[in-house]
């Protein structure tokens, strides 16, 4: 059972403390728990010390079929006991502190272990809403040092489809994004069986059209709540729902309007509907949830078959896009009507901001630090944005709806000069974020939507390979680090290995020679040690320049 291999990699990380770093007065809280077919058992663990939260000091305990210790992956690489756990801060003066730093409201401050950075600091973690950094996007966390009073971080919660050093550089250029949509006149019929003179009970599911912004007329799986009534909430997806945030920085979906019909029919296919944003959030959510059940068997972004939320109209006049784990939803902007023009609703920015929901429910990647303007930093984010764009392309594959035909690019449909955001074959042909090729150690000062490009590219030469090709419609050329030559294995088992390496082989503090071991270690569980795959994924990280030879030392 679950809770047995809970009890056993517990203790598995107790009597292997050396291995594990786990050291008195730490207490772990399973955070998720994986049966391999071939045996293998991942536990997933978040920690306390005395009782106090540890910020890095998660890891993945390892057991064989019959609950021995194998291995551990932790976050951590030394000691998690503080030097001290008597604060000399107060409470209400940490809380004072962060409100400060993020020019907002704080919420109450709570002890914590700050082990991140190869630190072990008591200090106050603060939740602060209504922040004024960041373009007025949601709350933040701050953490600050209840000894020496020092901000040790001040990290956004949301995340972000577009940097701030992006939208500034838009702006810049004076580039104005109004990108097409599909204006199509919504369908005259009614889908279902209303009108029907059986009697029926309610609320029941039934299926109804929806004209969105960019995908033309969809189906849409909804709510009947009555004769002449209707909920845009999909019974069959674990209820998951879109809802109008009314243009407020809303960050409750419990709050959120809910948005009904008494036709059955969704959105007129332009900005002039309210709902015809909802069509498009709606459809890429479901069809990100089926995704990554039908692939992975994984039942919901946090895999609880529980239901996935989202909300448009988020906020006024906010151009952007983010997963939001304060909601636990999709948060979508409507444009700020200069630079963006339309809602960010998207296929594939469904895809990829869902998927950083995934790994906050698994790995947690996050930032090394994060700049004044909210720009954020550090191999481990950039590996986040490089997972969400490479499952957001995946997304896009899986629906292969004409109107959205799939690719290895990134925000084709937003209007942009240079006719994508980021694409995985090249990812330096990407000018506005001037996001990299390969591997080298300045990218720990590279901004994570620029430095996703190390493992993107990693990614597609393992799924297509190097050189020219035409896939679809569009053509790739991919190159590689001192024009190493890969024949790729094809992209269902390269997005099999990336998956089972980030919810089994990654945590936190990940990077990208990490990721290299992670993706390595599930070539290994999936295929072999002495398989193509294998030899294949270590083959496609040397043409990004990521080896064992080159493994930093001292590692950020």
């Amino acid at each position: 059972s679950a809770a047995s291999v809970v009890d056993a990699a517990r203790a598995a990380a107790f009597a292997h403390a050396s291995a594990t770093g786990v050291t008195q007065g730490d207490e772990l809280r399973a955070q998720d728990v994986m049966l391999d077919p071939e045996g293998a058992r991942h536990v997933r663990f978040t920690r306390t010390h005395q009782g106090m939260a540890v910020l890095g000091g998660d890891l993945v305990v390892h057991l064989d079929r019959k609950l021995a210790y194998t291995g551990v992956t932790r976050a951590a690489d030394h000691t998690v006991r503080p030097a001290t756990t008597k604060a000399k801060l107060t409470p209400a003066q940490a809380a004072t502190k962060a409100a400060s730093a993020s020019r907002g409201e704080a919420g109450t401050a709570q002890l914590v272990v700050d082990a991140r950075g190869g630190a072990s600091a008591l200090a106050y973690q603060v939740r602060v809403t209504t922040a004024a950094t960041s373009g007025n996007t949601g709350s933040r966390t701050v953490v600050v040092d209840a000894v020496t009073g020092k901000v040790r971080s001040n990290t956004p919660d949301s995340e972000e489809f577009l940097s701030p050093r992006l939208l500034d550089t838009l702006r810049e250029r004076g580039e104005t994004l109004n990108p097409a949509t599909d204006a199509a006149a919504p369908p005259a019929a009614l889908g279902g069986t209303f009108g029907s003179s059986t009697a029926v009970s309610y609320p029941r599911t039934v299926t109804g059209t929806g004209s969105s912004l960019f995908l033309g007329t969809v189906s849409l799986t909804t709510t009947q709540t009555a004769r002449t009534s209707f909920l845009l909430k999909d019974p069959t997806r674990y209820g998951t729902e879109t809802r109008d945030a009314k243009n407020k920085l809303q960050e409750s979906f419990a709050l959120g309007t809910k948005i009904t019909s008494t036709t059955n029919r969704w959105g007129n296919g332009t900005v002039s509907s309210r709902v015809s944003a909802a069509v498009d959030a709606q459809y890429g959510v479901t069809k990100t949830l089926d995704f990554y059940k039908k692939t992975f068997g994984r039942k919901g972004i946090e895999n609880n078959s529980k239901g996935a939320k989202a909300m448009v109209h988020f906020g006024n006049r906010i151009a952007n896009a983010f997963w939001d784990p304060t909601c636990d939803c999709m948060l979508y902007g409507d444009g700020d009507g200069q630079t963006f023009k339309k809602p960010l609703v998207a296929l594939d920015v469904t895809g990829h901001e869902l998927t950083h929901g995934v790994v906050d429910a698994t790995a947690k990647l996050e930032p090394t630090y994060v700049d004044s303007n909210g720009n954020q930093y550090g191999e481990p984010g950039s590996l986040n944005e490089s997972l969400a764009d490479i499952f957001g392309s995946d997304v896009e594959f899986y629906t292969n709806n004409p109107k959205n035909p799939p690719n290895y690019l990134i925000g084709e449909k937003l209007g942009l000069a240079q006719k994508f955001l980021r694409r995985l074959d090249h990812p330096s042909l990407d000018k506005l974020e001037g996001t990299i090729d390969y591997w080298s150690p300045s990218v720990y000062y590279t901004e994570v939507h620029a430095g996703s490009g190390v493992s993107s590219h990693a990614y597609y030469l393992l799924a297509e390979g190097s050189g020219r090709k035409t896939i679809g419609a569009v053509t790739y050329n991919s190159p590689t680090y001192h024009n190493l030559s890969v024949k790729g294995i094809g992209r269902s088992k390269a997005t099999a290995i990336f998956y089972r390496a980030l919810t089994r082989y990654m945590v936190s503090t990940t990077d990208f020679h990490d990721a290299r071991l992670a993706t390595l270690k599930a070539a290994r569980d999936l295929y072999g040690a002495n398989s193509t795959e294998y030899k294949t994924v270590n083959r496609a990280w040397a043409a990004v320049n990521v080896t064992y030879a080159n493994t930093p030392a001292n590692r950020h």
